[in-house]
């Protein structure tokens, strides 16, 4: 009677009593799992309670796997970088260890940052009062606090100060990283300033680890020698 009953409707009457059926199925679906023979013609199945359905899942398990693979793509994509990144930075690392003065270890810093990570330029800074050496860029006192806080030790972001941290090349720099160093147990504040010709090259949301490893570097290597001012 039911198999009668189905071949009577047709397609036309289907969506004006979809609505009262889809409800009625929903309250008594075991009119639908139970019925083996309309499963078959419908071209699904079931299995342990469970109705496969076959194209259809079939579909959505393709789109799950391409998902799947776009994200895996992605981790790779972002694993590779990192890793290239590493890289350069371990590379730039031994370069600098190399330095054999301050204005060495300065031009090094740069020419390393533009070859390996694309930057538009990198510079050591220093507060007045004093002089600083060959290469490196005078700040006045108290600007450092201005750009990075009282107490802060990094900053990613847009550009401001490129005149003061990049002289010449500023005009060229749209994002840039600070990192605070302490030179010579603390007496002089000072700063590596790194800037991107890209506005997205530095954003705050980046993660500050490698430039803050190459400022460290920078760091120590900086303090091999005395800065020779009697104001220092």
């Amino acid at each position: 009677m039911a198999g009668a009953e189905r071949e009577t409707k047709t397609g036309d009457e289907a969506p004006g009593v979809w609505p009262d059926l889809r409800a009625w199925l929903k309250s008594n679906p075991q009119h639908l799992t139970t019925d083996h023979e309309l499963l078959t013609e419908l071209g699904l199945k079931q299995a342990d309670n469970v109705v496969a359905f076959g194209p259809a899942a079939l579909s959505r398990l393709e789109e799950a796997v391409k998902r799947e693979t776009g994200a895996r793509r992605v981790i790779e994509h972002v694993a590779r970088a990192n890793f290239s990144a590493q890289a350069q930075t371990h590379v730039t690392v031994l370069d600098l260890l190399e330095a054999r003065n301050h204005s060495d270890l300065a031009t090094r810093l740069d020419h390393a940052c533009q070859a390996r990570f694309g930057l538009a330029t990198a510079t050591i800074c220093l507060e007045r009062p004093g002089t600083a050496p060959f290469g490196w860029r005078l700040l006045e006192p108290d600007s450092i606090a201005r750009m990075l806080g009282e107490h802060g030790l990094q900053r990613l972001g847009p550009s401001d100060y490129q005149g003061a941290l990049f002289g010449s090349r500023g005009a060229e720099v749209n994002s840039m990283a600070l990192v605070r160093m302490a030179l010579w147990s603390g007496n002089r504040e000072a700063l590596v300033a790194f800037g991107s010709a890209d506005p997205e090259g530095f954003t705050p949301d980046m993660g500050a680890e490698l430039i803050a490893f190459v400022t460290r570097v920078v760091e120590r290597v900086a303090d091999r020698w005395p800065i020779l001012d009697p104001q220092a």
